[in-house]
């Protein structure tokens, strides 16, 4: 028996080496082609072998004699094509390297899947078959399909703005009957501009989100909505045309989600970074062919069902004025900085009875956690928007020789406020762990405001005259001179024409 076993692994270490081929197609006299070794070759099947069980593209095992002996499975590597047209169920135009086109042919497992135009595909590039279609990462990575799990109700202080996003985005959508009925056409897109750290991000999730559960309620079945959610600079390419490119397979994207039936929010978020005025390019004019790319994007629009375009950006003066005139963003929503009273609302929803309040607070409202919280949070707004010496931010001259004085509260924002709230949790807890009392107490939410001040005493040196304008509410007249109030180490005044253009602090 050892002999025998001996003599067989002799024997398959000295067999010749087996040569693969694909699997191309049966003759008649029942013998296949196959491609092997660069070679369109008519070959024989062993008889074990069954020509039924053979796929086009699959990988065959060949003897010395190249006739077929074994059946394998399909080649896992290849090159990466993009689709461009599907001639028949078994041939499409594919789109290699440097625009080169080259027609493949569609291996049987790819037959039963649905290809569109700009799909990712593996191709052999020996046998020319299309293999395996590839997730288009590129894209994918831009995108955030599931809808965020954000309701309005998680957005303080922005009560007018909400209400007049439902009305532009969901009334169309809900009430499509009534619309048809007054011959009323859905707007294309809505732009969400304003300071930043505002809360137009986070408006554009509850969109998506507040939309599915409308449509879910209506027709009485659970419906999931898409949240498209593409950072602008990211779809920036090198190379001319990728941009436009990727621009289309968004789009593309967007018109088969909304062709289930289920309504599809398309987000750009800082379009400014993207989509600036035609011609205002200093070293390079890409926007010269990706603004009307998207504007021929957003007028396709018109004939879809379930989408709604949402732009956000802090800078709409660098915005193409094209993509803003009625008929493309229709709706024009400003989310202005916090008042007191939306301060208080934002707040609330850091601040809550779940988070642990100091004794000293609570006792003092006779244990009412919720009447502690709401003392605390007045005086935290109150240190906040006082116009006190020590609020004093910077004095800004205008052209004309006028004189103001800005204050901290004009550069106040739902994200400051969420940072108080989380810098006096930080001071509560490292009091706690040193062996302090348990608790956020009003000195730790007074204390974070003026550490979050501190902070900022920085911010005019990287922010052009035209913001300060913007945020003073003069815009007709243009600042010469910004003199900063606090800090030992600030007190002349400066030149802030010379200052590095970036506007996006405020």
């Amino acid at each position: 028996e050892q002999i025998t076993a001996l003599k067989e692994e002799v024997d398959k270490l000295c067999a010749p080496p087996s040569t693969y081929g694909v699997y191309l197609s049966v003759n008649e006299d029942g013998t296949v082609n196959i491609l092997a070794q660069g070679r369109k070759v008519k070959v024989n099947l062993h008889p074990a072998l069954k020509v039924e069980t053979l796929k086009p593209g699959q990988e065959l095992v060949l003897n010395e004699g190249l006739n077929v002996v074994e059946a394998a499975g399909y080649e896992i590597q290849g090159d990466v094509v993009i689709l461009k047209e599907q001639l028949d169920p078994e041939r499409a135009v594919v789109t290699l390297r440097a625009d080169e086109e080259k027609v493949g042919i569609i291996a049987d497992p790819l037959r039963q899947a649905r290809l569109k135009t700009g799909d990712h595909l593996l191709m052999d590039a020996r046998s020319g078959y299309l293999l395996e279609k590839l997730p288009k990462s590129e894209v994918e990575d831009l995108s955030l399909e599931e809808v965020p799990d954000i309701g309005y109700e998680q957005i303080g202080g922005l009560g007018t703005q909400i209400e007049a996003i439902k009305d532009a985005v969901e009334l169309p959508y809900l009430y499509a009957d009534y619309y048809k009925e007054h011959k009323l056409t859905p707007p294309k897109g809505v732009l969400l501009y304003g300071p930043p750290g505002c809360g137009k991000t986070m408006i554009a999730k509850a969109v998506a989100n507040n939309l599915a559960e409308k449509i879910s309620e209506k027709r009485g079945e659970k419906i999931k909505g898409f949240f498209l959610n593409i950072k602008g600079p990211e779809l920036l390419n090198k190379y001319v045309g990728e941009t436009e490119r990727k621009i289309r397979e968004i789009f593309v994207k967007a018109k088969e989600k909304a062709n289930e039936d289920v309504p599809v929010v398309v987000f750009f978020d800082e379009m400014d970074a993207l989509f600036r005025t035609r011609g205002t390019g200093i070293s390079s004019d890409v926007e010269t062919t990706i603004v009307p790319q998207l504007l021929a994007e957003i007028d396709g629009v018109e004939g879809l069902k379930n989408v709604i375009v949402i732009g956000a950006s802090n800078r709409q003066d660098l915005i193409d004025p094209a993509i803003l005139r009625p008929g493309r963003l229709d709706v024009k929503i400003k989310i202005e900085r916090p008042d007191q009273a939306a301060a208080s609302d934002i707040f609330h929803k850091y601040l809550t009875t779940d988070i642990p309040i100091a004794e000293s607070e609570t006792r003092q409202h006779r244990g009412d956690m919720q009447t502690a919280i709401d003392t605390m949070i007045g005086a935290s707004i109150e240190a906040m928007y006082s116009l006190s010496e020590e609020n004093r931010f910077l004095e800004v001259t205008y052209a004309n020789g006028d004189k103001e004085v800005l204050y901290f509260k004009d550069f106040s924002s739902g994200a400051m406020i969420e940072s108080v709230v989380r810098r006096a949790k930080k001071l509560a807890l490292k009091r706690y762990i040193g062996g302090g009392e348990k608790g956020i107490t009003t000195d730790d939410l007074i204390t974070a405001v003026r550490e979050e001040f501190k902070e900022n005493e920085d911010l005019p040196n990287t922010t052009n005259p035209d913001d300060w304008a913007k945020i003073a509410g003069k815009k007709g007249e243009r600042i010469v001179y910004v003199k900063p109030l606090m800090g030992e180490t600030q007190k002349e005044k400066r030149n802030v024409e010379k200052v590095v253009n970036t506007g996006q602090y405020l």
